[in-house]
């Protein structure tokens, strides 16, 4: 696999992401508009692995990482590339890196509009739209559905309840990945008859606050879920991204004036990602673009 790759005039070799500070992979993303805070980029090499691209003199033209779950299974995310080098091929480059190093896994990725191309070209196929719906939180929020159990604050240290019920919703199992989310954020449960059914997580992230993982099992336990953390945030700034594209969960995030921004589209390359099953457990809140 070529470690290295020249661009017109200059070369750029590729390094651990873990051997660069912060600062410049945060100036990346902020060059393309994305919104990671330092303290983002931070969670996210806690999480998973990754490469950047460095010219001679260590300045970085693109980043991409992948995340492990379990022996068989990544997500790809964080793919950047510098305005100055998106077509001169140090995208299909850094992608060439991270498949040689996940080999032998199924993969998925949330492919924006501008890298679509890019992953059907390495063989990723299309499975749904993500919605990212963003805004200030109404003052005064819609009426939600009946309540159908208990809805409880929960302590991390719940995280292996949280990890079973997710890996059902998600399709394997990352509790490494939530250690890490639930340590940073405020976490909400839905017991029925006992059984936790339900959970959601809201924390810091760029602008403000993001939702996610959202899980349930229908539309109007999601929406209580997401309702409760809506009641600290009035007036404040929020993202939800799903995959929902219409429906009462849907509905109920554009009462709130959370519109859509933006969408990217999730691929898988191997075996099909994603599996919904009526009246099972489905992530509608997703934790990160990158994370799926």
């Amino acid at each position: 696999m070529q470690n290295s790759v020249r661009l017109k005039s200059f070369e750029l070799v590729a390094r651990d992401i873990a051997e660069v500070d912060i600062s410049f992979l945060h100036a990346l993303s902020l060059g393309v508009g994305w919104p990671h805070r330092p303290n983002d980029w931070e969670m996210l090499l806690q999480s998973g692995q990754g490469l950047v691209a460095v010219d001679g003199i260590g300045r970085v033209f693109g980043t991409a990482m992948w995340f492990p779950h379990g022996v068989d299974f990544a997500t790809i995310g964080m793919v950047i590339t510098s305005p100055r080098t998106q077509a001169q091929g140090n995208g299909r480059w850094l992608m060439d890196q991270v498949l040689g190093r996940c080999a032998g896994r199924n993969l998925s990725l949330n492919a924006t509009n501008a890298a679509y191309s890019l992953y059907v070209s390495l063989g990723f196929l299309n499975e749904a739209t993500v919605y990212q719906c963003q805004g200030d939180v109404a003052l005064t929020l819609p009426a939600t559905p009946p309540l159908s159990g208990e809805l409880v604050a929960m302590p991390s240290e719940e995280l292996g309840a949280i990890a079973s019920l997710d890996c059902q919703a998600f399709g394997t199992d990352r509790t490494s990945l939530l250690a890490l989310i639930t340590e940073k954020s405020t976490i909400y449960g839905l017991r029925r008859n006992g059984q936790l059914v339900g959970y959601s997580c809201c924390r810091e992230f760029g602008r403000g606050k993001v939702i996610g993982p959202v899980v349930a099992a229908s539309d109007q336990d999601a929406i209580n879920l997401t309702a409760v953390h809506f009641q600290h945030l009035k007036g404040e700034f929020a993202r939800v991204d799903t995959r929902e594209k219409d429906g009462a969960f849907a509905d109920f995030l554009a009462q709130c004036r959370l519109g859509v921004f933006d969408t990217v589209t999730t691929m898988s390359k191997g075996e099909k990602f994603l599996n919904r099953k009526a009246g099972e457990p489905w992530v509608y809140g997703l934790a990160a673009h990158g994370w799926g």
